[in-house]
């Protein structure tokens, strides 16, 4: 008989809430609700230079900071005829798998040339392992106007040293004509 109490009580809790307005987050319909803050660490992104030649230099040292042993990079020495970034070498490789990764930041705080930072995109989800798997043309951040792809070469004049100190500003006509030569597009824009 003492339980009788306590089973009312029970059932007039459930009698309660069963009239109140539910608390329910529509996520995937309404993801303006709650932005994420500024600072929060979601993917990675690969920087460029205001020109387009790459910031990473292929150094590895993202991989060797990262605890969860998630990133991979081969680095490979620039050449006149293919320069992906200023100086001597550039990241040939460079992979993320996302099944491993803590998103800890380390990779960033170690990283000497901010190529490597963390945007606030914070979905990802998807079907496969092996999609979840970012390569290095998922990672690039994407050409703003006045950039040109990689490869081609450097501002004329400069050193590696103008770009780490952020002398460059756009791509030159000279670096648009030669990536526009490589692609076999004359001045007019034709083939």
């Amino acid at each position: 008989m003492s339980r009788v109490p306590q089973i009312v009580r029970g059932f007039w809790v459930t009698f309660s809430t069963m009239f109140k307005k539910p608390n329910t987050e529509n996520y995937p319909e309404q993801k303006d609700k709650y932005p994420p803050k500024p600072r929060f660490h979601g993917r990675h992104q690969l920087n460029r230079h205001p020109d387009g030649l790459e910031k990473c230099i292929g150094c590895e040292l993202c991989a060797w900071a990262c605890p969860a042993d998630a990133i991979l990079v081969e680095g490979a020495d620039n050449t006149e005829e293919e320069r992906f970034s200023p100086g001597e070498r550039y990241g040939r490789v460079y992979q993320i798998n996302y099944l491993r990764c803590i998103f800890c930041g380390l990779c960033i705080e170690v990283c000497p040339t901010r190529a490597l930072t963390m945007t606030n995109e914070f979905e990802l989800a998807d079907q496969t392992r092996e999609s979840l798997i970012f390569e290095k043309q998922d990672l690039l951040g994407p050409l703003m106007p006045n950039m040109v792809a990689a490869p081609h070469s450097m501002v004329e004049g400069t050193s590696e040293r103008d770009y780490y100190q952020g002398k460059i500003s756009r791509a030159t006509d000279a670096q648009i004509a030669e990536v526009a030569a490589r692609a076999g597009i004359n001045a007019n824009g034709q083939v």
